[in-house]
């Protein structure tokens, strides 16, 4: 199944659905990155939640950042991800491995530790907006959902999963339910959802079963007015790094640290953190960084 997220409503608009499958995407990320199972559990995940987080932003160019750093052997984690269905993210140490939890499953929770959740939210008006909430497991799905809870005071539950075998990523993905203002006091109905969510065997194990996005909808929500929006985004692992983005974050160094990286390598290498791509900068270039700032200060 190609990775894609929809969209859906319930309850009179009241309850507002979001899922997204990721698989493809997960697995770009594991090879690009050479990711342990625990790591790319852990940054499999956190796109994932990236992009059910962007999904009801409404400008084009809109993004979140989703930031975690825990006193776990991963260190951290850093994704990007936006309205428009990209996503890229990296972890701090990608080699980190651990035994399966208690429950056999890939420990998360013990790599990531103790520490602090962030997400910044650009919304494309250039006023960013920034939270940050203590990690509640570092298990990222319940990290998420407490942020959702405690910063955006919505009632919401999600579900992340990633699986992956010695043949890489298999099933990834989530679920975002959320239930807005207007059914926000129906308790009843805020009752059953939890009901539902808390029968709800993970969400890897739905694809692997055979389940779309629309059946797994459909069997939490489908006596609940469901309605499933017909446009099916696709989503897909895209850093927004170039050599001209490299070119000007070296010329911010300034005329003596370029001229030292001639003088000692003849040119310059840099390795852009989110997608592995390699960018060799020659003599030449560098060169041309200097003459330029040389312009810059005599105009």
């Amino acid at each position: 199944m190609a990775d894609q997220l929809i969209r859906a409503t319930a309850a009179n608009d009241g309850i507002r659905a979001v899922g997204v499958i990721t698989t493809r995407l997960t697995e770009d990320a594991r090879q690009r990155h050479s990711l342990s199972y625990v790591a790319t559990a852990a940054l499999g995940r956190t796109m994932s939640a990236g992009l059910l987080l962007a999904s009801n932003m409404k400008q084009a160019d809109a993004r979140v950042n989703v930031r975690i750093r825990g006193d776990g052997p991963l260190q951290g984690i850093l994704v990007d991800a936006g309205v428009d269905g990209t996503v890229r993210g990296y972890v701090t140490n990608p080699a980190v491995e651990l035994p399966p939890n208690a429950r056999g499953k890939l420990d998360v929770g013990r790599a990531v530790g103790k520490g602090y959740l962030y997400v910044i939210r650009d919304m494309g008006y250039g006023y960013p907006y920034s939270s940050t909430v203590e990690l509640v497991s570092g298990e990222i799905g319940e990290d998420v959902t407490h942020y959702l809870v405690t910063s955006e005071q919505t009632p919401s539950a999600l579900a992340l999963g990633v699986f992956v075998g010695a043949q890489g990523v298999t099933a990834a993905g989530g679920l975002l339910i959320q239930v807005l203002p207007k059914a926000a006091q129906d308790q009843a109905l805020v009752d059953l959802l939890e009901s539902r969510l808390a029968h709800l065997q993970g969400f890897t194990p739905l694809l692997q079963a055979g389940k779309t996005l629309p059946d797994i909808f459909t069997d939490l929500l489908g006596d609940l007015g469901l309605k499933i929006f017909p446009q099916f985004q696709m989503v897909q692992f895209q850093c927004r790094c170039s050599i001209d983005r490299v070119l000007g974050a070296l010329k911010m160094l300034g005329q003596d640290e370029l001229w030292d990286m001639i003088e000692k390598d003849d040119g310059a290498e840099a390795t852009c953190d989110f997608c592995g791509e390699v960018y060799q900068v020659t003599r030449h270039q560098l060169e041309q960084l200097i003459d330029d700032l040389k312009t810059e200060a005599g105009a």
